[in-house]
This record gives structure tokens, sequence and C-alpha cells, in this order.
């Protein structure tokens, strides 16, 4: 009797039945966020069309369209890109590794700590933090606070191995703990210091530069790199950490390994373009729901990150009376997303 189950399967996965629409779906999604990000960057006051972007950006433009596409507004269409990719893959990550739809860095604390760390050194006038400011700057600032952030979280929930629910119970602890240190750093501030830090908690797009897209480009690169290559050895982690133990997975230094890559990817967006809320705990979700795949799926969660952010940063400019930061539109979208997921987790 011959069997029906495609070549290549491995035995106790589900993924056979799901992949060929996984692949359709990722394909779909790059098609649709290539779009948005060529039609962000044809919207602005020098209205430019879609082909002309798309000749631009192949080379082909005019000098005119090549001053306004690539240097005017590709840093910050590009920043949303990388921003967004990175973020969804933080929250594919933490979600598959918690097994937990709720698991994101903006509730295991790791964009609180970064949050933390950079409204100090804007608010702290003089001396040490001063210094520190000027030579190593706000982004580099960030992003040590989200790294040193989630690894606080992870010592803290470690007891022999890594449990979902503790990992999120700790995170928002620590979140909490951030957020408070935050409150109390912009209240003791000059209002001066104040107002610069708060256009920067709020998460925005605006006035990114190339030395800031070109760091978090290749920093993101790197990483999916990483991931791609240990995601291997953490699919059979979805069968529990007994039978990944018996095929051979040293599934405590896999899942250290992700949770790494999670807390650099979210240091990293954050560090490019502020505490982005919602992005990283909606994204997963939805590339999830449209692949139809039992757990969060990489590459489709970073692409539905981008597409959410593009398109929240096109909304913040053009849809409404006057432009907001981004961050805005994304909190507007991810708050009922919260909602909806805490009364399916109640209902079950």
């Amino acid at each position: 009797m011959t069997s029906s189950v495609a070549p290549g399967v491995r035995l106790g996965r589900v993924s056979f039945v799901w992949r060929p629409w996984l692949v359709l779906v990722t394909l779909l999604l790059t098609a649709a966020t290539f779009l948005v990000f060529c039609l962000s960057i044809s919207v602005g006051d020098f209205p430019v069309g879609l082909s002309r972007v798309i000749a631009t950006i192949l080379g082909r433009g005019e000098r005119v369209d090549e001053f306004v596409v690539m240097d005017l507004r590709m840093p910050r269409a590009l920043a949303g890109l990388v921003v967004g990719i990175a973020l969804g893959m933080s929250g594919a990550i933490t979600q598959s590794v918690a097994r937990n739809p709720l698991a994101s860095p903006d509730i295991l604390g790791i964009t609180g700590g970064a949050s933390a760390v950079a409204v100090f050194l804007v608010t702290v006038s003089g001396g040490t933090a001063a210094a520190v400011a000027g030579s190593v700057g706000l982004p580099a600032a960030a992003l040590a606070g989200g790294l040193g952030t989630g690894l606080l979280v992870y010592f803290l929930a470690w007891r022999r191995g890594i449990e979902g629910f503790r990992l999120i119970l700790i995170g928002i602890s620590v979140s909490a703990v951030m957020q408070a240190i935050t409150t109390w750093l912009l209240v003791s501030a000059d209002i001066r210091d104040v107002a610069r830090a708060q256009a920067w908690l709020v998460g925005s797009l605006d006035d990114r530069s190339w030395d800031e897209v070109r760091v978090a480009f290749w920093c993101t690169v790197v990483l999916m790199a990483v991931v791609a290559g240990v995601a291997f050895q953490f699919k059979p982690m979805h069968l529990g950490d007994d039978i990944a133990a018996g095929l051979g997975v040293r599934y405590s230094r896999v899942r250290a390994v992700l949770l790494l890559c999670a807390v650099l990817l979210a240091a990293g967006a954050v560090s490019a373009a502020g505490p982005v809320p919602f992005v990283a705990l909606v994204a997963p979700q939805v590339a999830m729901r449209l692949a139809k795949y039992p757990t969060p799926p990489m590459l489709a969660s970073g692409l539905v990150g981008a597409l959410l952010l593009i398109g929240a940063d096109l909304v913040a400019r053009t849809a409404l009376p006057i432009t907001l930061p981004v961050g805005v539109v994304t909190a507007a979208i991810g708050g009922p997303f919260l909602v909806c997921l805490l009364v399916r987790a109640n209902l079950r």
C-alpha cells in the first residue's frame, strides 16, 4: 500500500497539510508588502506615480524622482520595512517559545527597558549620562536597555528551563517596573527634555537617516540568518521537550538562542523607531491565521509586521486631519486585538 503523504515530511509533523498554502500566503504577503512600500513612497507633498517609484528603485528613474524617492522618502519607508520585519519575527519567536499568544516584546518588558534607558539619557542632563548620550547615541542606549532587560527576564524566569507562563508573569512584572521608572523620570525632568522624550516614546518613523536604517537593516539580516539556522532544530520542540530530547535536540540551548535573537530583534527595532506598540503582538497571530499554521510562521509574521507598520504610517500621514506618529495608529489597532485575544482565552 502506497502512502499519500508528500515526500520530505517528518513523522509527527502536520506541516505537510499546510505547507503549500503557507508558501502561497508568504508570496502574497511579499507582493502586498512591496506594493504598500512603493505606495508609501509615492505619497507626499510631491506625488510620484507607482510606476515611476518602481522604475526609480530599479535604477531607471529620472534625476528628480531619484532625489525624491531615494534621498527624501526611502529612509523612512525602509525603516518601516525593517522595523516591521524585526518586530513581527521577534513576536513570532517569543510566542512560539512561550506557547502563548500574549508573549511579545511589549508584554515581556523588552521595549519597556529600552524606553527607560533612553528616557534616562534624554532627561538627565549633565554629568556622565550626558556624555554617554552624546558619544553613544540614543539608539545604541535603547538597544543596550532592551538587551539588558531581556536578559534579566530570562534569568529571573529560568528554573531548570523556561516555562511559558512563568516567563510571561515575570515579563509583566519587569515591564511594570520599567514603566514606573520611565514615569518617574518624566515627572522629575525638565519640561523641554520631557517633550523630547515623549516624542520618542510614542514610536515614530519621522526623520529617519540612512545611518539608522543601515544599522537596523544589517542587524535584522544577520539575526534572520541565525533564526533560520536554529529554526530547524526548534520544530521538534512543538511536540514537547521530552520528544525533542529523544530526537537529540538540545532544547534548552535552542530556546536560549532563539530568545536572545528575539530580544536583539526587538531592541534593534526600538532603537531605530522607538517603542512602536502592538506590532509584535498582532503580526504573528494574523500570520498564523492567514497561513492556517499551528504555530506563528517566522517569515510570514515578519512580512505581516512590515505590512502593518508601513500601512499604519501611511494612514497616519495621509488619512487623518493631522499627521500623527505611527505608534498612535498601531496602538489603536493593537488595543482591540489584545482584548479579543483575552476574550478568546477566557472562553477556552
